[in-house]
């Protein structure tokens, strides 16, 4: 069990292992970190996370882990949406406190569709579970979070841990950008359309960038302080992504994106 009184040296520990959170800008940065000193707060082998609004379905979700092929893009949508709420549905029981429970030798059952998928493969091979969320009173925007473990004794032992560490797991997942499969329809449909745009066109990294902000409204001056480039170099980026896009103005390029966008 977790000690939650600090001596000076493991509180030295605890500093280092919590402090990890601020240099988590990817999925890969959050892995190595979570499995790093973190595993000595929260020992787990799989932290899947689900956000959004639970009452009306519309979730979205990560999982990161260390097992191969276990990752978000690999694990099906209905099966981690019906296995959190139902979760969730008991945090609330709770009164939105930490749980921790053991499956002995059943495992976590999945549906049969997913049962040999990676995902359904690593849940069967899972003995604990603890769970433990974050309230979103301005946005309603309430994220989940569920650590399983191969040991049966993993869970409830990092139940006192949780809610020292949990906020700054979720301060480091809000530092990443989503995944495609966790943006908005919408989002989803520009991100693709620029891609698509960028491949026809023969657009550079950087000029697709530049295009991405000219898109958004920012003026010349405004992109250049978000990419750290001078306003001269915008222009020159600009003249380029006009001649490959061939329109005139930004107007017109922008109307072109539209029009991809529409047929995405």
């Amino acid at each position: 069990m977790i000690s939650t009184h600090f001596s000076p040296e493991s509180f030295q520990h605890y500093h280092r292992a919590v402090s990890g959170s601020l240099e988590v800008r990817s999925h890969f940065d959050l892995l190595i970190w979570l499995q790093g000193d973190m595993q000595r707060y929260l020992a787990h082998d799989m932290l899947v996370a689900v956000w959004g609004d639970f009452a009306g379905g519309a979730l979205r979700h990560d999982v990161i882990s260390a097992m191969p092929e276990v990752r978000s893009l690999n694990s099906d949508a209905a099966d981690i949406n019906s296995l959190m709420s139902g979760l969730y549905t008991k945090w609330q029981y709770f009164g939105h406190r930490p749980y921790s429970f053991s499956t002995q030798e059943i495992g976590f059952q999945v549906p049969s569709s997913s049962i040999q998928s990676p995902m359904g493969t690593a849940l069967k091979k899972m003995r604990s579970a603890l769970v433990h969320g974050v309230l979103d009173k301005r946005g309603s925007n309430n994220c989940l979070y569920a650590t399983f473990s191969a040991q049966a004794d993993a869970a409830e032992n990092s139940r006192a841990a949780i809610p020292m560490v949990l906020p700054y797991i979720d301060m480091a997942l809000r530092q990443v950008t989503h995944l495609p499969h966790q943006l908005p329809k919408a989002v989803q449909s520009e991100s693709e359309a620029l891609t698509q745009l960028a491949q026809d066109t023969g657009l550079s990294e950087r000029e697709l960038e530049v295009l991405q902000w000219v898109t958004a409204g920012k003026t010349n001056p405004e992109i250049g302080l978000i990419l750290d480039l001078s306003e001269f170099t915008i222009k020159n980026h600009l003249k380029r992504i006009f001649k490959k896009l061939d329109v005139i103005n930004r107007a017109q390029a922008v109307g072109k994106i539209q029009s991809v966008i529409a047929h995405v």
